[in-house]
């Protein structure tokens, strides 16, 4: 099982993600966000093909055109946090923390 918590800055509308993949294909995802616009994700993303959500062309996967859907901010860190999520369940990723760091100068 692994476990994903985004805080995605400004908005504090923050969400976990739990993916397990005892197959490392299949990812069965739990998905609970703050975020209203996301909120259908609860119940709509719940289990996908892992290796073709993380070699899918970037916007192409599942995971993405629900994003499409439903996120109203091209710059929400949330999709890819699935997918991140989604790589470290089946075996195609060490979990390592992801950070963007924003400074204005």
């Amino acid at each position: 099982m692994v476990e994903v918590k985004v805080n995605p800055g400004v908005c504090g509308l923050k969400s976990l993600i739990k993916v397990n993949s005892e197959d490392k294909q299949k990812a069965l995802i739990e998905f609970q966000t703050a975020c209203p616009n996301l909120k259908p994700l609860e119940q709509e993303l719940k289990e996908v093909d892992g290796f073709k959500e993380c070699f899918a062309k970037l916007g192409e996967s599942q995971v993405y055109e629900l994003g499409k859907k439903y996120c109203k901010h091209p710059a929400c860190p949330v999709p890819s946090a699935v997918i991140k999520g989604i790589e470290v369940a089946c075996g195609l990723a060490l979990p390592r923390d992801v950070e963007i760091k924003i400074e204005k100068l």
